[in-house]
């Protein structure tokens, strides 16, 4: 499951995704009235963001936030990991905080671990394929067939 930190991020950068002109700021209080967010708790989510290089801010009068990145390059994937960390299920198959099971004696003929690698490569393959722009352009769902197809 994702934390609300992380569904709360997808959410504003689909915000900023869809403002009307590239380039344009939204305020932070547009996106958090918008998406119906904390607005505190946007002020973080969005700062993990910039020092991850997916969004960028700007100070004064015209200031506010916008996507650093193409929102196509954006994957959900990257935002979950930057957000949640590891996406695994079980922490002997996460690929950046791999741990091995305490109660496992041999990963490779542990049918729990191979149960789950099926479905943690699955989820991977479906959050890394799927981006911002998918949001904005076209239904998520038809894109989820394909890539499980």
């Amino acid at each position: 499951m994702i934390s609300q930190k992380a569904k709360y991020a997808l959410r504003a950068l689909i915000a900023l995704a869809r403002s009307a002109r590239p380039g344009e700021v939204l305020l932070i209080s547009q996106i958090a009235e918008q998406q119906r967010i904390p607005r505190k708790f946007l002020e973080q989510i969005l700062l993990d963001l910039k020092h991850h290089g997916i969004v960028t801010s700007r100070r004064g009068k015209a200031g506010g936030y916008l996507l650093l990145k193409d929102p196509a390059e954006i994957s959900f994937g990257e935002v979950l990991r930057t957000i949640d960390g590891p996406i695994a299920p079980l922490p002997c198959l996460s690929r950046m905080a791999y741990r091995r099971c305490i109660d496992c004696r041999e990963e490779e003929s542990c049918e729990v671990r191979r149960v789950f690698a099926r479905v943690a490569e699955a989820t991977r393959a479906v959050l890394d394929h799927t981006t911002i722009a998918d949001c904005v352009g076209k239904p998520v769902e038809a894109e989820v067939r394909a890539l499980l197809a």
